[in-house]
């Protein structure tokens, strides 16, 4: 997942915006506590997400994955007064630990955590979207991208992480594994699609980023 030096990276993380406290306990006990921990968005990643939200000033985002709650909290910082962030995720066991995070970063009543299948959830969501984030199972891109594509206001963006796979889909031939042929596929779906304007951008393992037209 590092396509930047290291030294580089740390030199950008410190002249940026620092995390922070609640980010830091986030990032720190997810380390610590919880399988996986290379899914957390992270201090680069989350600082970019924070950025676009505070730039949009968005009402309504969607995000779909929300792991520890990191970057859910990113992209509630910018939201407006009466803004809301939906976050839907199918891991039962992680829903009071983050719902404890978004309550400690003072969000509990912007952000709408909700447990059970995207799939089926998506369309019972009766909102239109600024920004829709994806970040779950990546068999269910494409799905995800065109269940929420009519939901997303003209203007507004699709952010899908982890489109370079760790680099993987740059040798199509030697990873021929299910994951990386169907992010290949997504990201072809989206360079092709004419009604947005596309942007492939190579922080941390990959946004793909889509403005609806």
């Amino acid at each position: 997942m590092e396509f930047i030096d290291k030294a580089i990276e740390d030199y950008s993380l410190l002249h940026s915006q620092p995390e922070s406290d609640i980010l830091k306990k986030i990032n720190r006990e997810t380390h610590a506590k919880v399988m996986q921990p290379r899914m957390l968005s992270g201090h680069m990643q989350g600082n970019f997400l924070s950025m676009i939200s505070q730039m949009i000033k968005p009402s309504c985002v969607l995000e779909i994955g929300t792991y520890t709650g990191y970057s859910a909290i990113c992209l509630a910082s910018g939201l407006t007064t009466e803004g809301r962030l939906y976050t839907l995720d199918v891991n039962e066991e992680l829903e009071n630990t983050v719902n404890s995070f978004f309550k400690e970063a003072g969000l509990h009543e912007k952000i709408k955590h909700i447990v059970g299948d995207a799939m089926k959830l998506i369309p019972q969501i009766n909102e239109k979207f600024d920004i829709v984030f994806i970040d779950a199972d990546k068999k269910n891109y494409s799905n995800y991208y065109d269940l929420v594509f009519d939901k997303v206001r003209p203007g507004g963006f699709i952010i899908a992480d982890n489109v370079l796979w760790s680099g993987k889909i740059l040798d199509l031939n030697t990873n021929r594994d299910t994951d990386t042929l169907l992010i290949d596929a997504f990201n072809k779906k989206v360079h092709s699609d004419k009604r947005v304007e596309k942007m492939l951008l190579p922080l941390r393992d990959g946004l793909m980023i889509a403005r609806k037209l």
